[in-house]
C-alpha cells in the first residue's frame, strides 16, 4: 500500500507541475462562477473538517516524541501533513473538471461514475466518524447518548443547508469568519504577544528547508494523512471547479496553494505556542474550537452531500424536501456507525480513489485526440 502510494504522490504533483507550465494561462471557468472570495471560502470549508481543530495538540505530542519526526519540529511537521503542498491535489482535480472533463466526460461513464459517488458517500460518513471519534475528548463529561445526538443532529442540518447555494455561501463565509476569531481569541488568550507568534511563525521555514520529505510517506500515519488528501482530491475538485470565475491556471494554482494555507499556518503557530509552553486551552477557547469544528463538519458534509445527490440525481427536485432529507441523514449516519463497528478504514478509500486516477489517466491518453481537437 505504502509503494502505491508514493508512486501516486510523485505522479499527481508532477502532473500538477507539468500542466501549469504547459497552460499557465487557461481560463479556469465553472458553471457556476462565484466571487473570489465566495471561491475561496467554500475552498478552504469543504477542503478541510473537523481535524484540521481538533488534531494538532494530539499531534504536536506524538511528533515531539518518536523518531521518525526528528528532523523538523512539531509544528513543521503538522503544516507539512495540512498545509502547502498537498493542497496541489485539489489545484490538478479542480483544473481536470474545468478543462478536461467537459470535453470527455469520462465520469459520465457509469463504472466511474458509481464507483466516484460511493468514495464520495463514505468520505462524507467518515467526517461525521471523526467528529464522533474525537468529540468526547473536547467535550468534557459528555455521554454517549448526548455525543450521538448531536452528531446525528449535525448531519441533518448539513443535509438541509445542502438543498440551497445561497446557504453554502453564507455558511462558508461565516465559518470561515468565525476561524479568523478563533485564531485571534486563542491568540490573545496565549498572551505571547505579537513577537512571540512571529518567532513561532518563523519556525515553519523548516517546511521549505524539508519539503521533500513531505512528498513521499514517512511512515504509516503520515501514509494515513496522504490517503486522507487522495480520498478527498477529486470529488473536492469537481465540487469547487462549479464555483471557479475565470482565474488562469496559475493564479488556481496560487490561490489552491497559498490562500489555505495562511490561516493553517497561524493556527498552528498559536497551538503550537500552548504546546510549548505547556499551557492549557481555556475552557471559552475550547468552546469556540467546538463551534468553529462543528461548522465546520456541517460544511464539508453540506458540500459532498450536494455533490454525490446531484451527481446521482437524488436532488430535492426528484425525491422532495422530506425524503431527501431523511435518505441522506439515513445513508450518512448508517455509515457513521459503519465506520465505529467495522473495520473499514479511510486509506481503503484513499486505494480505490488512486485506483481512479489510474482509469482517468489511461482515458484521457486513449481519448487524447478528442481532447486535442477540442483545445484547437
Amino acid at each position: 500500500m505504502m509503494t502505491l502510494l508514493s508512486i501516486a504522490m510523485v505522479v499527481a504533483l508532477l502532473s500538477a507541475v507539468f500542466v501549469v507550465l504547459r497552460w499557465p494561462t487557461y481560463q479556469c471557468i465553472g458553471d457556476t462562477p462565484l466571487p473570489t472570495l465566495s471561491f475561496l471560502a467554500i475552498l478552504f470549508t469543504s477542503g478541510l473538517d473537523v481535524g484540521l481543530i481538533m488534531f494538532p495538540l494530539i499531534d504536536f505530542q506524538t511528533y515531539a516524541t518518536e523518531t521518525d519526526y526528528g528532523f523538523a519540529s512539531p509544528l513543521v511537521i503538522e503544516f507539512g501533513f495540512w498545509g502547502g503542498l498537498v493542497w496541489g491535489f485539489y489545484f490538478l482535480t479542480t483544473l481536470y473538471f474545468c478543462a478536461i472533463e467537459p470535453r470527455l466526460k469520462l465520469f459520465e461513464l457509469a463504472p466511474i461514475r458509481w464507483i466516484h459517488n460511493l468514495v464520495v458517500i463514505a468520505t462524507c460518513a467518515f467526517t461525521a466518524y471523526l467528529f464522533l471519534a474525537y468529540l468526547p475528548s473536547y467535550i468534557e463529561g459528555i455521554s454517549p447518548m448526548a455525543t450521538y445526538l448531536l452528531v446525528g443532529t449535525v448531519i441533518v442540518l448539513a443535509v438541509v443547508s445542502s438543498t440551497r447555494l445561497t446557504v453554502l455561501r453564507v455558511l462558508s463565509l461565516s465559518s470561515t469568519g468565525l476561524f479568523f476569531v478563533l485564531i485571534a481569541a486563542a491568540w490573545l488568550a496565549s498572551g505571547v504577544g505579537i513577537s512571540g507568534l512571529l518567532g513561532t511563525m518563523s519556525g515553519l521555514s523548516g517546511y521549505l528547508a524539508n519539503l521533500d520529505r513531505f512528498i513521499l510517506p514517512i511512515n504509516e500515519y503520515h501514509g494515513f494523512y496522504l490517503s486522507w488528501w487522495f480520498a478527498w482530491s477529486i470529488m473536492i475538485g469537481q465540487f469547487v471547479a462549479r464555483f471557479v470565475n475565470g482565474m488562469a491556471a496559475w493564479k488556481l494554482l496560487i490561490a489552491i496553494l497559498i490562500v489555505p494555507s495562511v490561516p493553517i499556518a497561524l493556527w498552528f503557530s498559536v497551538l503550537f505556542g500552548y504546546f510549548a509552553g505547556g499551557m492549557p486551552v481555556s475552557d471559552s477557547i475550547t468552546l469556540l474550537m467546538i463551534v468553529v469544528g462543528t461548522l465546520f463538519v456541517i460544511n464539508s458534509l453540506d458540500s459532498l452531500t450536494r455533490l454525490y445527490s446531484q451527481n446521482l440525481d437524488l436532488t430535492v427536485e426528484a425525491l422532495g424536501r422530506y425524503r431527501y432529507v431523511l435518505t441522506h441523514a439515513g445513508l450518512l449516519a448508517g455509515l457513521v456507525v459503519l465506520y465505529q463497528f467495522t473495520p473499514l478504514k479511510i486509506e481503503w478509500i484513499g486505494m480505490i480513489v488512486i485506483g481512479l486516477y489510474v482509469a482517468i489517466y489511461a482515458l484521457v491518453f486513449v481519448r487524447r485526440g478528442e481532447l486535442t481537437e477540442g483545445a484547437s
